[in-house]
């Protein structure tokens, strides 16, 4: 099942984000999956398969490759549009992750509502 978040009238899938910001960040930095796998401590599979939006990772994870990419962890769950090229402070971040949390949550609960 896919989770979407509907922001500035698009729809993000937020495994894809992720996918798509550590790709750009990694060739940003000239580096390789395998590179950046060696850096991070993980397979280069596992990079990829983040890469092609097959998996998704703990906050360990998510962590581990944020600090091989010198950036901060939120800045691989923003879409790129809202973190390129202004920068982006800790307040407009964390608004924007409690928005995307809502959203999960919401979709969460009609999933269990229609379950019920």
């Amino acid at each position: 099942m896919h989770h979407y978040l509907s922001m500035k009238g698009k729809k993000l899938d937020l495994r894809r984000i992720l996918a798509a910001n550590l790709k750009e960040q990694r060739k940003t930095l000239g580096l390789s999956q395998e590179k950046l796998a060696e850096m991070a401590g993980l397979s280069w599979q596992t990079v990829n398969s983040i890469e092609c939006h097959r998996t998704w990772v703990s906050d360990k994870t998510l962590e581990t490759l944020a600090d091989a990419l010198k950036i901060e962890s939120f800045q691989l769950l923003l879409p790129i549009e809202d973190t390129q090229p202004k920068a982006i402070n800790s307040d407009e971040a964390i608004k924007k992750l409690v928005k995307i949390k809502r959203s999960f949550d919401d979709s969460f609960n009609e999933t269990v509502n229609l379950i019920k």
